[in-house]
């Protein structure tokens, strides 16, 4: 590999600040580049979620560029400070959040690709952390910029190692992508037979809608299919109490690693770093975080370990029930239910009695048919290769970039 060069940042990029924007602005007119989308991804997503009412000239001042950089500006967290995000197309009229930093290349010395990698890595991370400056907020800015030095192998080894990176991390895109629209599909899929009633008949029709006979239920104050009953989540699912021994070092979930509308819990934390309030759980338990519903918490554990008291655990009772138990505390319908009956105000709380006398409208045969769906393997399957690729790109980042190691052609 060839010697690394140390040069300033300054000197291969241009950096300028984002839009001002008002609230009037936003959800229409073009694209536009948040925060979020910079702070979660290495590349910028392929189309930008957002939109801002923009006009010709601030699309013209806050571009979009291949090759941009984009870095966070401003942050209550360092850990929030200079995340970056690379543009690996043109994005037309499309304009940028002004807690953003634009880094624009002023010369073709740098691989897109490579600098994406370099900016989330140990070493810049480290160079962030010592030299921001700490008002109230983390703040990068111009005189950080102007200091802080890259190291370079020469273009062919940045292409070599951007692309390997890159292929990484592609993987794990997709991994979660298929998780997402599997999740989606199985949410759908549950509205279809559980909420609709458009469950196949015995001639492989949709129930409701070729006219299968509906009855008035009185505890669910709706119609329901001949032949269901209600379950109280109770008859269904377990509250795990299994208190944590501490003996051993275990994988551990707790609310702060639970994502919102989304039952793929992909981090970890680890139990020694809790002292107490830990409850042991298995592969496949129904998670539920107990602090504030509205945010929308819940999934399943992705492998053995422990959880922590401020997320309720669940286990079937019997393991044909898990796809329907596990959509149906993920709903919005049941997140609206936690929300009305959680107990206090700044940070209302929702027991476990409360989620387990919630009623449903059930079926044996259906809720069987519907656990066919491997739903729970496979995301599981892509969570934990995701793990691995992950830990493969950190370990992998500096040995390539110091030299350590090579790829060859």
């Amino acid at each position: 590999m060839s010697k690394l060069r140390k040069v300033k940042f300054n000197e291969l990029y241009k950096i300028s600040s984002g839009i001002s924007t008002s609230k009037e602005q936003y959800g229409r007119g073009f694209p536009f580049l948040s925060f979020r989308e910079v702070f979660k991804n290495y590349f910028l997503p392929d189309k930008l979620a957002d939109l801002l009412d923009t006009s010709i000239i601030e699309q013209e001042k806050f571009s979009i560029k291949k090759g941009d950089i984009f870095i966070t500006r401003t942050s209550e967290t360092l850990d929030e400070l200079a995340m970056s995000s690379v543009a690996l197309k043109d994005y037309p009229r499309a304009t940028f959040s002004g807690f953003l930093k634009r880094l624009r290349p002023i010369n073709d010395e740098v691989y897109s690709k490579y600098i994406a990698f370099f900016l989330r890595s140990r070493y810049f991370r480290k160079a962030i952390n010592n030299n921001t400056i700490m008002t109230l907020r983390a703040s990068f800015n111009e005189d950080i910029f102007s200091f802080l030095d890259l190291y370079l192998p020469n273009y062919k080894e940045q292409v070599k190692i951007g692309d390997l990176l890159y292929n990484i991390e592609k993987k794990i895109q997709i991994n979660t992508k298929i998780n997402d629209n599997l999740e989606q599909q199985a949410k759908l899929l549950y509205n279809y037979w559980f909420t609709q009633f458009d469950f196949p008949d015995e001639n492989g029709k949709p129930y409701r809608t070729s006219g299968g006979k509906m009855v008035w239920n009185e505890q669910l104050k709706q119609d329901i299919p001949e032949g269901w009953e209600v379950k109280s989540l109770t008859e269904i699912l377990q509250k795990n109490t299994d208190v944590f021994d501490y003996q051993s070092i275990q994988p551990a979930v707790d609310l702060s690693i639970m994502p919102s509308n989304s039952i793929t819990i992909s981090q970890l934390n680890s139990s020694n770093s809790f002292t107490t309030n830990l409850f042991t759980m298995k592969k496949g338990d129904i998670l539920f975080g107990s602090i504030r519903p509205y945010l929308h918490k819940a999934g399943f554990a992705p492998c053995d370990g422990v959880v922590a008291g401020t997320v309720h655990s669940f286990r079937v009772k019997n393991s044909q029930d898990n796809n329907f138990a596990l959509m149906t505390v993920s709903r919005d319908n049941f997140f609206n239910y936690a929300v009305n009956v959680s107990s206090g105000t700044k940070m209302p709380v929702v027991s476990s009695d409360s989620i387990l006398d919630y009623k449903v409208p059930y079926n044996n045969k259906i809720a069987r048919r519907y656990n066919e769906i491997p739903l729970i393997a496979i995301i599981s399957s892509h969570i934990q290769e995701n793990q691995k690729l992950i830990s493969l790109r950190d370990w992998l980042l500096p040995m390539l970039m110091n030299g350590q190691a090579t790829i060859e052609d």
